[in-house]
């Protein structure tokens, strides 16, 4: 399951923290781009993976560089590919949370609540220790307590 951390400081000093996702996917993703990201890829921005670095729009069946994914799709694909290393989690919508949230493993990180409202179970993570939540209320008490 996904796990959380609230607070930079939270996240263990052997573990590598990625604030800007867009760069990252550019860097380091794209390249391992393959046929398992074509269902994120649709899921999250309605478009189709053509080839390793093309996409087709969703809106009008345009061939787009991959690069033109949605901020969103790009930090889910991080965290799929690079589930090692946590990743910021401000720049989701909620189709990539919803999406993001059901993964069996990584790591995302974010100052302030961004739950969605079909939220399976969660690991939860602090200075405090390790926990699973599973109910949205529950996190978000989690998220805005002083622990």
């Amino acid at each position: 399951m996904i796990t959380i951390f609230k607070n930079k400081q939270d996240i263990p000093q052997n573990m590598e923290y990625i604030e800007l996702n867009d760069l990252y996917f550019v860097q380091n993703t794209v390249s391992k781009i393959d046929e398992r990201a074509d269902k994120i890829i649709e899921c999250i921005d309605g478009a189709r993976l053509v080839s390793k670095y093309k996409i087709s729009s969703g809106f009008n069946d345009v061939v787009l560089d991959i690069d033109k994914l949605s901020s969103g799709c790009k930090t889910v694909l991080n965290v799929f590919y690079y589930p090692e290393k946590v990743f910021c989690l401000k720049e989701c919508g909620n189709n990539a949370l919803d999406l993001l949230y059901g993964f069996d493993k990584g790591y995302v990180c974010s100052e302030y609540a961004m739950i969605p409202l079909d939220m399976q179970s969660v690991m939860v993570q602090n200075l405090n220790g390790r926990k699973i939540i599973s109910d949205y209320e529950d996190l978000k008490e989690w998220w805005e307590g002083e622990e």
